[in-house]
C-alpha cells in the first residue's frame, strides 16, 4: 500500500514565556518533502515542496523548465507516495521529448547553486518572450487583492510557515491561490493550476507572498502573465529581467503603500 503523505502534522513543543512561564503544547508544522521528478522516465530533479497540488506543480514546474507550451503538452502525470518522500512522474507529448533531452543534457554536472558549468551559465539567463502591456489595473485592485488574500492561505492560517501565491482579476478579486513552503514551488503551482484550468493569465496579475527573486519574474513572463506584484523586495537582476520582459513588477506591496519598479507600458504613471 503506498504511503500517504499528509500536508500539515501536529508536533509537541514546549512554549517558553518571557517571564520565565512553561507550557506544552501541539504545534501545526507544514510537511516539506522531496519530490523526485522525472520526466518520460529520466530523473530530471529532486525538489523540497509540501505535498498538495502536486499535479499543478508538475505542469507548472514544466513550463517553467521551458518543456512545454501549454498543458495539452502533458500527457500523463503519476504521483507515488514513498517512505523516502513523492515520486512525481511526467510523461510528456513526442514532439517535447527533444528538449527534455536536451535540458537534461545542460543540467549534467550542476551542483546545488543550479548554474554551475559552462553550459549552464550559457543558459542561466535565456531570452524571454515580450510580454503584452497588462490589463488596466489600478493600485486599488493591488490594495483590495493584498486584503482578500489572507481568506486564500488556510495552509499558512494553520501553520503561519508557507508561502502563497494568487492569480487576481484586474479589479483584484482572488481567482485561484497556491500554498507551498517555497515561493516558487507555490507560483510554480499556481501557474500549473491556471494551464490546467485554460484561464486567461493576462487578463489581471500574480500576487506572491515573498521576495522578487529573478527567476519568480521569469516564471511570470513565460506562464504570459504581465504583471507581477510581490509584498516584498525584489533583487536588481529581478528588475532587470522585468524591463527586458516589458513586465510590470510592484513590489514591497502592503496594506497601506506599494513600490512599482517596472512600468514599461506606463500603467502607473511612469515609462520606464
Amino acid at each position: 500500500m503506498p504511503h500517504r503523505i499528509e500536508s500539515v502534522a501536529s508536533l509537541p513543543a514546549i512554549a517558553v514565556a518571557a517571564d520565565g512561564a512553561v507550557a506544552t503544547q501541539q504545534r501545526s508544522v507544514p510537511a516539506e518533502v522531496p519530490i523526485a521528478i522525472s520526466f518520460l522516465g529520466i530523473g530530471y530533479a529532486v525538489m523540497m515542496a509540501t505535498p498538495a497540488d502536486l499535479e499543478d506543480f508538475a505542469v507548472g514546474f514544466a513550463r517553467a523548465e521551458r518543456l512545454i507550451d501549454s498543458a495539452a503538452d502533458v500527457m500523463g502525470i503519476e504521483v507515488r507516495p514513498d517512505e523516502n518522500g513523492i515520486l512525481l512522474g511526467i510523461e510528456l507529448a513526442a514532439t517535447r521529448h527533444d528538449r527534455v533531452l536536451e535540458r537534461v543534457r545542460h543540467r549534467v554536472g550542476e551542483s546545488s547553486c543550479g548554474l554551475c558549468g559552462i553550459e549552464n551559465l550559457e543558459q542561466a539567463l535565456r531570452p524571454l518572450p515580450a510580454l503584452p502591456a497588462p490589463a488596466t489595473v489600478h493600485p486599488a485592485a493591488i490594495f483590495r487583492a493584498l486584503e482578500g488574500l489572507r481568506a486564500h492561505q488556510p495552509l499558512n492560517a494553520e501553520t503561519g510557515a508557507v508561502h502563497a501565491a494568487a492569480l487576481c482579476d484586474a479589479e483584484g478579486n482572488v481567482v485561484a491561490a497556491r500554498e507551498d513552503v517555497g515561493r516558487h514551488n507555490a507560483f510554480d503551482k499556481l501557474i500549473g493550476h491556471g494551464l490546467r484550468a485554460g484561464r486567461d493569465m493576462a487578463a489581471g496579475f500574480a500576487l506572491l507572498t515573498a521576495r522578487c527573486s529573478y527567476e519568480l519574474v521569469e516564471k511570470a513572463a513565460l506562464a504570459g502573465i504581465p504583471l507581477l506584484a510581490t509584498i516584498s523586495a525584489p533583487t536588481g537582476l529581478a528588475v532587470a529581467r522585468a524591463q527586458e520582459a516589458g513586465l510590470t513588477l510592484v513590489a514591497l506591496a502592503r496594506p497601506d503603500s506599494m513600490l512599482v519598479m517596472s512600468d514599461p507600458h506606463g500603467r502607473f504613471g511612469g515609462q520606464q
